[in-house]
């Protein structure tokens, strides 16, 4: 009787310090990127839309090339960024509060052109960069023809 006595307190006394060691804290919410789009877009004019005019233009110069190599690519917006999808995952665009992005979505074809890279912000698969200093047309070229034929493969 003793010992249940015993593990019966023991039980109680941890359930009592695990309650009081739960404290309510404030929700602090995320001030809003400036450079991101507001809502959650559907399509890619939506995300656009949502964009500074700097980072808007260009990433319309991005999917105006886009559009010209792969034409029947199909545009989507896959997490939060816009995307386009010809035999699976093409590239993709976005922008952030300090740049924006061009996603090759491809490790294999950023080491493949990583002498061409070599002066930008890069990594796996994703090229950053500032509006005001758009990707050259003939690198984004390269690269979304690079990927189509990776894709195909």
């Amino acid at each position: 009787m003793a010992a249940k006595t015993k593990a019966r307190t023991k039980t109680k006394a941890r359930t009592k310090t695990k309650t009081k060691t739960k404290t309510k804290t404030k929700t602090q919410t995320k001030p809003k990127a400036q450079g991101k789009a507001k809502t959650q877009a559907r399509t890619i004019d939506e995300y656009l839309a949502g964009l500074s005019a700097d980072k808007r233009a260009a990433l319309e110069d991005i999917r105006r090339i886009i559009k010209s190599v792969a034409p029947k690519s199909t545009e989507s917006i896959s997490y939060q960024i816009a995307a386009f999808k010809l035999n699976g995952m093409l590239v993709g665009f976005g922008a952030t509060t300090n740049h924006c992005a061009f996603y090759v979505m491809s490790p294999a074809t950023m080491e493949a052109y990583k002498d061409e890279l070599a002066d930008y912000d890069t990594s796996k698969g994703t090229i950053r960069f500032q509006a005001d200093k758009p990707l050259p047309t003939t690198l984004v070229r390269k690269l979304v023809k690079a990927r189509i034929a990776e894709n195909r493969s």
